[in-house]
């Protein structure tokens, strides 16, 4: 199936627009949800463990869930009863800010958001093949960044006029809009053996394959797997402890800093998956991923120093950079790693599975850290942690850089070519 093909775009369409109201329901009220309960008395280590368990629980169903996507013959409706699910765990929030409520929210949060990613993967891989896959993907996550702009631009100023509860109000509104828009995406303009990162002249092989194994007999795959556990473990507390951080200094209002922490971000990574899908074309995978690793030490840096609220300018900024650029060729480079296999998905949520114990133990360690011993040596620390990612990633560059494939490769392989 050609991905430019007429009959194809209108799909391509909603699937776009699927991605930018998907925005705001993967994480539920996602980093409004640390000033949210900081509002109801909890401190900064009671918050960051609440995280993790979500953390976790989403880490040991990813797997599970990528396989699930390459069985799947009908991926919409995964779509569908995920966001649902989303809704509804957010709704337990409103209902109760208790420790065990939050915490089943979470859990049900992170379980829904282990399905989508692989989800939109899969069905972008099924309706565009591997030849469309990096410049279709890369749009679908401009339009995702868009949507997080959009949405948290709204949640900071409905939240600030009206409190948090027009924040779940708008969470609600989005998930509506994703499941019409995933309804458009017409059943038969997702071809299931393409979503699997099947060509049409593989054998198609059904047996069912673990994530681990798929992981583990796949070393590049392990090494990216590797170095992003490392580089989200450092990420992932930056921006809620940042968020507390500067309203513990009371340097703003705790829904409209929260959202300006968004804006910031996503906006820049608009512009870093525009870039993202050029530097695929122009220097491969390798290079964009070492340059994702690079701009977390500079961000934990600043943080460190700048807990004002003009310094989330810049530190939003390196975030937007360094997950703009993932947000496109991670994905891109596992499609690309694990062609012919026939388990694509299995992959994503293998690789989403590593970084996700980082992500889910970071919220837990910045929050400790930033409790015991203040906010400015937290960053300092998740900083450093970071740092690990870039030895991964040059002391195997020998060995990475031929299965990242060369810039030539590349833009043979680009439809753009």
């Amino acid at each position: 199936m050609n991905a430019r093909s007429t009959s194809t775009r209108p799909g391509l369409r909603a699937l776009e627009a699927l991605n930018f109201f998907m925005a705001d329901v993967q994480a539920g009220i996602g980093p409004f949800l640390g000033v949210f309960l900081q509002a109801k008395g909890w401190g900064a280590g009671s918050i960051g463990s609440v995280m993790t368990i979500g953390g976790l629980a989403g880490m040991v169903v990813t797997g599970p869930a990528g396989a699930l996507i390459d069985a799947s013959r009908n991926k919409r409706a995964l779509v569908v009863i995920a966001s649902i699910f989303t809704l509804l765990a957010s709704a337990l929030l409103w209902v109760s800010p208790s420790f065990a409520m939050v915490a089943t929210s979470q859990i049900a949060t992170a379980i829904a958001g282990a399905a989508l990613g692989p989800a939109l993967a899969g069905i972008t891989l099924g309706m565009v093949r591997q030849a469309g896959f990096d410049r279709q993907f890369g749009r679908n996550q401009v339009a995702n960044h868009a949507g997080n702009v959009i949405g948290a631009a709204l949640s900071g100023v409905l939240g600030w006029k009206f409190g948090f509860a027009a924040v779940f109000v708008l969470a609600v509104v989005f998930g509506v809009l994703s499941i019409v828009s995933v309804l458009l995406i017409p059943k038969q303009a997702i071809d299931d053996r393409a979503a699997r990162g099947l060509e049409s002249d593989d054998d198609g092989k059904d047996e069912k394959t673990s994530a681990f194994r798929v992981l583990f007999t796949c070393r590049p795959l392990l090494i990216l797997a590797g170095a992003l556990a490392l580089f989200h473990l450092g990420n992932a507390a930056m921006l809620p402890l940042y968020g507390l951080a500067v309203v513990a200094a009371h340097q703003g209002n705790p829904a409209l800093f929260t959202a300006t922490t968004i804006v910031v971000a996503q906006l820049v990574m608009v512009g870093a998956s525009l870039v993202a899908m050029r530097l695929l074309r122009t220097r491969g995978h390798w290079w964009v991923i070492l340059l994702t690793f690079l701009a977390l030490p500079l961000r934990g840096l600043i943080a460190a120093f700048v807990i004002k609220q003009w310094g989330v300018w810049p530190v939003q900024a390196l975030d937007g950079v360094g997950a703009g650029l993932q947000s496109v060729a991670v994905p891109a480079l596992v499609a690309r790693l694990l062609k012919g296999t026939g388990h694509v998905n299995v992959g994503q949520g293998a690789v989403m599975t590593v970084q996700g114990l980082g992500a889910s133990l970071s919220p837990a360690l910045g929050g400790m850290i930033a409790q015991a011993l203040g906010y400015r040596t937290a960053f300092l620390m998740l900083g450093s942690i970071a740092l690990g990612s870039l030895v991964l990633w040059l002391g195997f560059a020998n060995q990475l850089k031929p299965a990242c494939g060369s810039a030539s490769d590349a833009r043979a392989e680009s439809p753009m070519a």
